[in-house]
């Protein structure tokens, strides 16, 4: 049998219809966002309409009944448990990278890559089930009522640390080993070739990674209402319950009418826009990092 390799021509013309093909999908990427920021201003803003939007952070509480539709003790609750989340995480998923990449075997490294993998897909229901019944009786000896800010800090951290691990891991695998190579051959000790050269040129990757982390930490709903006491508070103290956003939205939108409906749109928009803007910082990290 004759093979014959593809002509210049036939690879020009597949090349010249992927161009519009990815450009459609992309648009249609951007549309769907579009439409769901759109659904989501449609349906808050019974609300937002009524006037000044200072009171959605100055209002005294969430009381909808009563007309009071205070968002800011849940605001202040979400960024706390994702920013507590990020703390514990980060320096434990970079620890992780830099031991799979630099110094385990590689026959380990594969291993602890797979259980990283398996740990991050599974489904956040089973981390709140584990929390429930293991980690909130073990705060509740130590700090009742168990149920609070510090079990949804170190539920958050446990889900997002398999993907600060894999995506620093990525970023670290993707320095030049000429670079690494280089450092070593000047009398750099490994210490000082991860320090000064490994980490320093996987910064962009290990923050884009980090702030996709902050992303899912901002949005998880079932872990965290089922660790967090669901009680809307200013969060002054760790082991004091609290409400975040999404769980607000998870326990009453089943019976929300009017403007308590509304207000819960209103809080899915406001972390939508939390959520853009750390995908924009992680699209900005890494376009600096590597100039078109």
């Amino acid at each position: 049998m004759i093979w014959s390799k593809p002509s210049s021509s036939s690879r020009w013309h597949a090349d010249r219809w992927l161009e519009p093909s990815l450009g459609l999908l992309a648009m249609g990427a951007a549309l769907i966002l579009l439409l769901v920021l759109a659904f989501l201003l449609h349906e808050a803003w019974p609300l937002l309409s009524e006037g000044d939007l200072l009171h959605l952070f100055t209002d005294g509480g969430w009381y909808p009944l009563e007309g009071h539709f205070g968002l800011l003790p849940m605001l202040w609750a979400t960024l706390a448990a994702a920013l507590g989340a990020v703390l514990l995480a980060g320096p434990l998923g970079l620890a992780s990278a830099i031991f799979q990449q630099f110094y385990a075997p590689s026959a380990l490294a594969r291993l602890y890559r797979t259980v990283l993998a398996l740990l991050a897909g599974i489904p956040s229901v089973v981390y709140g089930l584990w929390g429930l019944t293991v980690l909130v009786p073990l705060i509740a000896r130590w700090q009742p009522p168990g149920a609070s800010l510090f079990a949804a800090i170190l539920i958050l951290a446990l889900m997002i640390l398999p993907t600060i691990a894999l995506t620093s891991a990525s970023a670290l695998a993707a320095v030049p080993k000429a670079w690494l190579q280089g450092a070593a051959a000047l009398g750099l000790t490994r210490k000082g070739v991860i320090m000064g050269v490994a980490i320093p040129a996987a910064r962009s990757g290990i923050l884009g990674g980090i702030l996709l982390a902050s992303a899912r930490a901002l949005g998880e709903t079932m872990a965290v209402l089922m660790v967090a006491g669901n009680v809307v508070q200013n969060p002054t103290g760790l082991f004091e319950p609290v409400r975040v956003l999404t769980a607000n939205i998870a326990l009453e939108m089943a019976y929300a009418t009017g403007t308590h409906r509304a207000g819960l749109f209103a809080s899915g928009l406001l972390l939508t826009l939390l959520v853009l803007a750390l995908a924009w910082m992680a699209a900005r990290i890494t376009r600096s990092a590597h100039p078109v």
